[in-house]
């Protein structure tokens, strides 16, 4: 038996409950891990309070990523001692996820966990963390520099934009942050960005072109901030779009793309190639600053993971929150 979070759907309704889950429910996989420590990523907040269908498997342990030690494995690529950590690939959706003391797995949706980690630092990094890393990956392959002028990150207190603020700080980028909450201003200048505005700047529908003033552009947010976002990128810029905070729509023009050539990079993290995870957790372990990691980072236990979730829906929750399965 093993300490997890177990979603459930049935005649009493939708409920997440912390409870012990024998081993013998652990689904079908080739690796099994002892998970270490897990986090909490705005897709964990809607699956355990239901706000959003994102469960499509019952029952189910929540939780989209972990980092822990093999235990067992019938996989080529890993063995008992390897230290690990998983994003993505539908687990804590489709198949049971991190929010356990256990997890079996297919092996192909593993990666080593850079020497440079510990297991709480990758999960300090989590999904959210892995997702800024590939969004500042595309704006780099499309040739922006840090002297070619501003990047925005918006949705700027969340994990992925205040990992996305110590990277690109830390690449010599001058950051602009967007957040909707002033009082985070000095956290954000911490991590290194240069200026905070007011997200109310960019969250009301605007026009199709704005004032060009962003190089490139981190969007975490979606809707009317990105399409404002878009609008006021300038000539050949680039944006890359990983969230959807404000909303699902997209509401804009061709305008910023067909009159001044930007670029707008759709980032996924779930299904991500190996190569393309292995390349983002190697520019982690070089690029971020695991100093940074402590300011952005909440410790709790896996019992107020359930109260968490609620309050990370609610903007209560700064940067990242990481768990602690064992307690």
């Amino acid at each position: 038996m093993f300490q997890g979070i177990l979603i459930t759907r049935d005649d009493a309704g939708y409920q997440a409950r912390l409870q012990a889950i024998a081993e013998t429910g652990l689904p079908d996989g080739d690796v099994t891990v002892r998970v270490d420590w897990s986090t909490l990523n705005y897709k964990d907040g809607l699956a355990i309070t239901g706000k959003s269908p994102v469960v499509r498997r019952f029952p189910m342990v929540p939780g989209i990523d972990f980092a822990g030690v093999v235990t067992e494995s019938r996989h080529p690529a890993w063995q008992a001692g390897d230290r690990v950590v998983l994003n993505g690939w539908g687990v804590g959706e489709t198949h049971w996820g991190g929010l356990a003391q256990w997890a079996r797995v297919r092996g192909d949706w593993l990666v080593r966990l850079p020497e440079v980690f510990g297991a709480r630092q990758a999960m300090a990094i989590g999904t959210a963390g892995y997702t800024a890393m590939l969004c500042v990956l595309a704006l780099e392959k499309h040739g922006l520099r840090p002297d070619d002028g501003e990047m925005l990150v918006t949705g700027a207190s969340g994990g992925v934009g205040s990992v996305a603020i110590a990277l690109l700080a830390k690449l010599g980028y001058r950051v602009v942050a967007s957040t909707g909450r002033p009082a985070e201003a000095d956290y954000l200048k911490a991590l290194g960005a240069s200026d905070v505005i007011d997200r109310n700047e960019l969250a009301a529908p605007g026009k199709p072109l704005g004032k060009e003033r962003w190089a490139g552009v981190v969007d975490a947010v979606g809707s009317h901030t990105l399409a404002n976002a878009c609008a006021t990128t300038r000539y050949r810029g680039a944006v890359a779009a990983c969230g959807l905070a404000q909303g699902m729509d997209f509401p804009a023009s061709v305008a910023p793309f067909i009159l001044r050539g930007v670029t707008l990079y759709g980032i996924d993290s779930v299904m991500a190639p190996l190569a393309v995870r292995e390349e983002a957790w190697r520019r982690l372990g070089r690029d971020l600053d695991p100093t940074r990691l402590d300011a952005i980072t909440r410790e709790i236990g896996l019992g107020e993971a359930i109260a968490a979730a609620a309050d990370l829906l609610n903007g209560k929750v700064r940067g990242r929150v990481v768990v602690d399965v064992n307690r």
